[in-house]
C-alpha cells in the first residue's frame, strides 16, 4: 500500500487594508518572476492588490503568491501581526514563517496567507501553544492532539462542502440568544493562526529538537474513534473536571470526551456533579486537588509562553464589577441595553460546572445568553478565564457589585494542557496522557 504524502495546509495569518512583509531568502511568483531578499509593501488599490518592493518592482494583481526556491534557507517575516486576538495578552509582533506565502483580496482588505506541509506547521503549533522546553512526553502528547484537530476539522469542511450543508452555528429568540464559535467562517483557508484556531507564530517562537523529535515520532498518528479521527479540542486548565463538546460547540457529544476528573480518584470532600448548582459552588469554592491544581513555576513554564506567564490565578480566580461597571460593560459587548444590570443567574451548568446558559436581569430587559464562549465575552473587556463561575453580590468600590468566584481557564473540553503538563512531570507516558483525557480513543497511522 502506497504511503500518502504528507497533506498541505493554508493558514491564514494576518488581514489588512496595508500589510509589509520582508523575504530572506529566495521565492519565484508565477513561472517567471524571482526575487531574492527585499522588502515589501502591499495596499489596495480599485479592489487589487498593489505592490511593491525596495529593488524597484511595481505590480497590481488579483491574487500574488510567492512559493520558497530553497526550502531550508527561505522564509518571509510578516510586520505587525496581531496575536491574542481579543484575549487580555493582545499585541502585535513581527512574525517568521517558512514556506509558500499568499496574498489575497477580501472583505477584511488583504488577506497573507502561509501555505507548508501539516508536519512542519505542528511544529510551530508546539512552540507556540506551548514552551518549546516541555517534558517529552507532553511534547508527543500535544503533537497528537495538535495533529487530530486539525485533519479532523479538513475532514468536517469537506464534508460540508460536499454536501452542501449549512453549518449552524447560533440559536436565537426574543429573549435568548443561544452561540457558539468555531472555525467554519474560514472560507479562504483551512485555520487560523491564532486562538480560535491554533496557535500558529511560524518559526518566531524558537523550536527546540525535542519539539522536532516529538512530531517527527508521532509522524501520521492521530486519535481516532469508530473509524474517525478524533475532534481533540484543549486549552489551558480545566479546573478539575473536564466539559462535554455539546456544552461548548454544536449540541453533539463524542464518546472520547466523556466528563474525566483530572485526578487519579475523586478529590475527598467533594461532589463532582458540577452540573448541580449547590455542588458547583462548593466545588469553586475549595481547591480541590487536580493534575491541573498547581502552582509548580517549573512545570508551568513548560506550558505557558511568556505572555500567558502574566495569569497566575487560572486554577481559582475573582473578577469584581460594579453594577455600573457591568451594565456598561455587557452593553459595549453584546450590544444589548439592559439598563442597570440587578442578576446575574446561572440557568444549566455543564459536567464541569462551566455556565451553558445565564439569565441576565436589568433594569431595561431580561434575556439569556449562551454558551460558553459568548459568557465570557459579555462578561470581560477580553474573555473571562472560564464560564465556571457563581455570582456573589457585594460592595464593590462603594457600590453595589457583583463578585464572580471562578475555575479553570478556558473551555475545559478535552485535553487540560497544564493537567498534562503535571502527568508529564509526574512520569506518565504520551499515550496514557492522551487516554486519560480521550477516553476510549485509538492511536492510528494516517499516513
Amino acid at each position: 500500500m502506497a504511503r500518502l504524502m504528507t497533506p498541505l495546509i493554508r493558514v491564514g495569518i494576518l488581514s489588512a487594508c496595508e500589510l509589509g512583509f520582508t523575504l530572506k531568502g529566495k521565492f519565484r511568483s508565477g513561472s517567471d518572476n524571482l526575487f531574492g531578499p527585499s522588502v515589501w509593501k502591499a495596499g489596495i488599490k480599485d479592489g487589487f492588490i498593489e505592490l511593491q518592493n525596495d529593488l524597484g518592482y511595481m505590480a497590481v494583481v488579483n491574487e500574488f503568491r510567492l512559493d520558497p526556491l530553497e526550502d531550508n534557507d527561505t522564509s518571509f517575516v510578516l510586520h505587525s501581526v496581531v496575536i491574542g486576538v481579543d484575549f487580555h495578552w493582545e499585541r502585535s509582533e513581527d512574525q517568521e514563517f517558512p514556506g509558500a506565502l499568499s496574498l489575497i483580496t477580501g472583505e477584511d482588505g488583504i488577506t497573507a496567507i502561509n501555505i507548508l506541509s501539516i508536519e512542519d506547521y505542528l511544529i510551530s503549533v508546539i512552540s507556540s501553544e506551548m514552551s518549546a522546553t516541555s517534558s517529552e512526553e507532553l511534547l508527543r502528547a500535544h503533537a497528537v492532539v495538535s495533529r487530530s484537530w486539525l485533519l479532523a476539522q479538513l475532514e468536517k469542511s469537506q464534508e460540508l462542502g460536499v454536501g452542501g450543508t449549512r453549518y449552524q452555528t447560533s440559536f436565537v429568540t426574543g429573549d435568548e440568544i443561544v452561540r457558539w464559535y468555531d472555525r467554519e467562517d474560514h472560507l479562504s483557508f483551512d485555520v487560523c493562526a491564532d486562538d480560535h484556531c491554533q496557535r500558529y507564530q511560524g518559526i518566531t517562537r524558537a523550536s527546540t529538537p525535542a519539539v522536532v523529535d516529538a512530531v517527527r515520532k508521532t509522524y501520521g498518528v492521530v486519535l481516532a474513534y469508530g473509524g474517525r479521527i478524533c475532534d481533540t479540542r484543549y486549552y489551558k486548565s480545566c479546573g478539575g473536571v473536564t466539559e462535554l463538546f455539546g456544552n461548548a460547540w454544536e449540541p453533539v457529544d463524542h464518546p472520547y470526551l466523556q466528563k474525566v476528573i483530572d485526578n487519579p480518584e475523586p478529590p475527598a470532600g467533594f461532589s463532582t456533579h458540577l452540573d448541580n448548582e449547590d455542588d458547583a459552588v462548593a466545588w469553586i469554592k475549595g481547591s480541590p486537588d487536580a493534575f491541573c491544581n498547581t502552582s509548580d513555576k517549573a512545570i508551568l513554564s513548560q506550558v505557558l509562553n511568556d505572555y500567558d506567564q502574566e495569569t497566575t490565578d487560572f486554577y481559582r480566580w475573582n473578577v469584581e464589577y460594579t453594577a455600573s461597571e457591568l451594565s456598561a460593560l455587557v452593553k459595549e459587548r453584546t450590544g444589548i441595553d439592559f439598563g442597570t444590570i440587578t442578576g446575574l443567574e446561572p440557568l444549566t451548568r455543564g459536567s464541569s460546572g462551566r455556565i451553558t446558559r445565564l439569565r441576565i436581569t436589568g433594569s431595561a430587559r431580561t434575556m439569556v445568553i449562551g454558551k460558553e464562549l459568548l459568557i465570557r465575552k459579555a462578561l470581560s473587556k477580553s474573555h473571562l478565564y472560564s464560564s465556571c463561575f457563581f455570582v456573589e453580590m457585594s460592595e464593590v468600590r462603594g457600590e453595589t457589585g457583583f463578585v464572580l468566584h471562578g475555575a479553570g481557564w478556558g473551555h475545559g473540553v478535552g485535553l487540560c494542557q497544564i493537567g498534562a503538563a503535571v502527568m508529564g512531570a509526574r512520569g506518565y507516558g504520551y499515550r496514557d496522557i492522551l487516554m486519560h483525557y480521550f477516553r476510549d480513543a485509538l492511536l492510528e497511522k494516517r499516513y
